[in-house]
């Protein structure tokens, strides 16, 4: 089987933990996705569950640029103690 060359972009550091947490199981990132490829091939499917962050619902984002709206138009704005964590 012939092999081909794959390139795609990846935040530093994340690529950096990937590549030790692959050595780490005695496996190079190559053989990592070329895993990943096959599983998803055979199964037709992402083999983890992916879910959506509920901060970027529809309607939270809705909310959140009424009330971005209301503080630049000087609305609904009122003050309060700080909370020390």
């Amino acid at each position: 089987m012939a092999q081909v060359m794959v390139n795609f972009r990846m935040d530093e550091d994340l690529k950096k933990n990937m590549e030790q947490t692959c050595k780490d199981m005695g496996l190079t990132l190559t053989a990592a996705f070329t895993m990943f490829a096959t599983k998803v091939t055979r199964e037709q499917r992402i083999p983890f569950e992916i879910v959506a962050d509920p901060f970027y619902s529809r309607t939270n984002i809705e909310r959140l640029e009424r009330a971005a709206a209301d503080a630049n138009d000087g609305r609904n704005m009122s003050e309060h103690e700080l909370i020390e964590v």
